[in-house]
């Protein structure tokens, strides 16, 4: 397993047990306690873990206060097998709404073997991935630019959804429940994806399973509002996270394509 893999499988446990020992750790990757124990000061340098005596807990910054540069760091190497399935999923010749966040500046960098494209952006992110790029038509949203996200919110934004139409619009979210449904912690961010869905053909939601189970302030969407949802095989591991495989199941339920990466 590659180290980044592994820190990203690391912090999943120790985030879904709340506290976990390195012996339990070093069981579950299969490999030393010597070898977590780098790991686990790796993820304290990144304030993700905190060591204790003879493990580590969980360190949960809140979300809508972490802002990308923040964050961007966080499940690397998940978040780029992620962009690339969702890139798979997209067709030359289509258009492309391109949401905000961390995710989406992966997919965008893999969006490129796709084109020709014409990608319209609400992230300042994914722009600078997609400008110059050969057969890529790069469109940057109007809008407000959300400070520490860079995701454009805002009057303009929404007026400026209301009069274009896309292919395909690739989501990213904050959170999603089984019975919350699809959810923002920013009202400004959650009105322009409401507002996006209503313009696409077909939406695609990608998020890292960490986000599955989860509620946040503002509501997207229901469950059955989209059409596929992409997401990381931990989703199904009860021991990283007991809540994912319920929230799993709903969308599925729902009559959501659930594909994973």
């Amino acid at each position: 397993m590659a180290i980044a893999d592994r820190l990203d499988l690391t912090l999943r446990l120790v985030r879904g047990a709340g506290k976990v020992t390195l012996t339990e750790l070093a069981s579950r990757l299969g490999v030393s306690e010597m070898t977590v124990r780098r790991d686990l000061d790796r993820l304290q340098e990144r304030g993700l873990v905190s060591r204790v005596r003879g493990g580590a807990v969980a360190l949960r910054p809140r979300p809508e206060a972490a802002g990308f540069a923040a964050r961007e760091g966080w499940q690397v190497a998940t978040k780029a097998r992620l962009g690339a399935a969702t890139a798979e999923l997209v067709q030359p010749g289509q258009t492309i709404l391109l949401d905000a966040g961390t995710t989406m500046a992966q997919v965008a960098g893999h969006l490129v073997t796709r084109a020709p494209l014409t990608v319209v952006v609400l992230g300042l992110q994914a722009a600078t991935h997609l400008a110059d790029q050969p057969d890529v038509r790069l469109l940057v949203l109007g809008g407000e630019s959300r400070p520490g996200e860079r995701s454009l919110v805002g009057y303009l934004a929404l007026r400026a959804l209301e009069s274009l139409s896309f292919d395909c619009f690739l989501m990213s979210i904050g959170a999603v429940h089984h019975t919350g449904g699809w959810s923002e912690f920013d009202p400004d961010d959650a009105a322009v994806k409401r507002a996006a869905l209503g313009r696409s053909e077909r939406t695609i939601v990608v998020a890292d399973s960490t986000k599955l189970g989860a509620r946040a302030f503002a509501k997207v969407a229901e469950l059955a509002a989209v059409d596929t949802f992409v997401t990381d095989d931990a989703a199904l591991d009860p021991v990283v996270d007991r809540t994912a495989t319920e929230t799993l199941t709903a969308i599925a339920d729902a009559g959501v394509e659930v594909l994973r990466a």
